[in-house]
């Protein structure tokens, strides 16, 4: 099978150091050119000392590099950076995968409402296939454009997906309570996410409304095939990476007729060939800590007091399944590639 060259744009991130750690061990794939207008010219080492021995390049200026002599590039850059590149990439015949927000969103008008800004190529919009493999793997492998989901709307939308599908739970009134890890706030400097202020403590934010949420609402309405309501509000944890979602549904007429272990069953048959969604025995709480460092979603469901509301508790690593890692698992489907390819690492503990 002939190995891919890959470029990534903005690299000098959280991302982007994912996917130079992930590419360094992929079998078929190379990283060829990483860009950084403010880093052009220094070794990759110098920023990441941790790649030491497995990656030699040099970051180079995005106005000079050759991008369109790569097979994939990756986009790690903030948003509004993808969709100026996305047009020539695409035309010259490479496959693009966004890790920012700008194609995610079909409706242009909602996403300039979350994101403020004008989106440049609108176009591209219908063109984009949203990478979350679970549900659109079929369509990923044939696209040359693909807008990889956020972080949150990755555990929350894998943990509702086989409630919805099979038409179990009240759609009118899911909630998600998701925390996450700070390296989800991206590695610039910010008072908020400062050790001396996130240490120790624990808070929400966006409670009145969170830029993923339209995200989450449009994967679950193409699944269910109509409107959802959903509450979600995100939370700050003092740990460096990981997300916990708590999802909770109300279930219908449908959904009450199913026993807790029937429900358990549908979780596991709806996840039994996916290689990165890990369905716990009956009663599990998965931690962060079990898939940390790893392209792993873990998941278990409850039934509080046997009453009308569904829990599922859903845990990844918000770095790798919930970016560059499910980044890479995109790059693969689309390359033709096997699906775990660069990503078997096992998860860190402690």
């Amino acid at each position: 099978m002939k190995p891919g060259n890959v470029g990534i744009i903005g690299g000098t991130g959280y991302t982007g150091m994912e996917l130079l750690r992930i590419l360094a061990r992929h079998p078929l794939a190379d990283a060829r050119i990483i860009t950084s207008r403010g880093e052009a010219g220094k070794s990759v080492t110098e920023l990441f000392p941790s790649l030491t021995g497995h990656c030699d390049l040099l970051f180079s200026d995005p106005g000079s590099a050759d991008l369109k002599s790569c097979d994939v590039v990756f986009s790690a850059a903030p948003n509004g950076v993808a969709m100026t590149h996305a047009r020539s990439l695409c035309d010259a015949g490479v496959k693009f995968i966004d890790l920012s927000a700008d194609f995610r969103i079909k409706d242009i008008v909602v996403w300039e409402k979350w994101y403020g800004m004008t989106h440049s190529c609108p176009e591209l919009l219908e063109q984009a296939v949203y990478g979350l493999p679970e549900v659109n793997r079929q369509s990923i492998g044939g696209a040359s454009l693909v807008a990889n989901p956020g972080c949150y709307p990755t555990a929350v939308q894998l943990g509702y997906l086989p409630l919805v599908e099979n038409g179990l739970v009240e759609l009118d009134s899911l909630i998600a309570d998701a925390k996450s890890g700070i390296s989800g706030a991206g590695r610039n400097a910010s008072l908020g996410t400062a050790f001396s202020e996130a240490s120790d403590s624990f808070k929400a934010y966006a409670a009145s409304g969170h830029r993923h949420l339209p995200e989450i609402v449009q994967g679950l309405q193409e699944i269910a095939g109509e409107p959802v309501e959903l509450v979600f509000t995100p939370h700050l944890l003092p740990l460096i990476r990981g997300i916990h979602a708590t999802l909770y549904a109300r279930l219908n007429e449908k959904g009450l007729s199913f026993s807790v272990e029937e429900m358990q069953r549908i979780f596991v048959d709806r996840y039994n060939n996916e290689p990165f969604v890990h369905v716990l025995p009956s009663g599990a709480h998965p931690d962060t800590r079990s898939v940390r460092g790893s392209n792993n979603c873990r998941m278990s469901i409850h039934q509080p007091q046997g009453g009308k509301t569904i829990t599922v508790l859903s845990v990844e690593d918000n770095l790798v399944k919930g970016a560059a890692g499910q980044a890479i698992q995109n790059m693969n489907l689309m390359m033709g590639f096997p699906e775990e390819s660069g990503l078997e690492s096992i998860a860190l503990v402690p």
